[in-house]
């Protein structure tokens, strides 16, 4: 894959991170509870992290890339999505949380799939893989909160 590409792809994935973080910020001010405005701003941050982690991203990171397992707890799967409105609970902000890191996980995987080159299959796999590793925490977040025995 040429540097072009390789550009192309990772402008397209900072693009996600920032329009996620984005919503995240724009959440906070619809919040009116103190835990869920706490934790939009938690996921705001950690989608600014993506980015920078996405901008020094380079194409020698890549070779030899092997996707690590990823743990699914499959909490997501079975969820219903609320819909977003300013009087969000923190587990519907959880949920939606989950829910978008599983959208961006199964979107990179889809394009994955799609691709002949190895290289390029290799970056979606590497950025599904993150987004997998974003959504294995909120679901661990979401057990160890929310799915708690009284």
């Amino acid at each position: 894959m040429g540097d072009d590409k390789f550009q192309e792809i990772i402008k397209f994935a900072i693009e996600r991170e920032i329009e996620a973080a984005n919503f995240y910020h724009e959440m906070q001010s619809k919040a009116k509870f103190k835990p869920s405005a706490e934790m939009f701003k938690e996921l705001e941050a950690m989608e600014w992290g993506h980015k920078q982690i996405l901008e020094k991203l380079q194409a020698d990171d890549l070779k030899g890339f092997t996707p690590p397992k990823i743990t699914d707890l499959h909490i997501s799967d079975y969820l219903y999505e609320p819909p977003v409105s300013s009087g969000m609970v923190y587990q519907e902000v959880l949920i939606v949380a989950m829910k978008r890191e599983e959208i961006a996980q199964k979107m990179y995987n889809d394009l994955a799939g799609k691709i002949d080159d190895n290289f390029t299959k290799n970056l979606f796999v590497k950025l599904a893989t993150e987004e997998a590793k974003h959504k294995f925490q909120l679901e661990t977040l979401y057990d160890e909160v929310i799915n708690i025995e009284n």
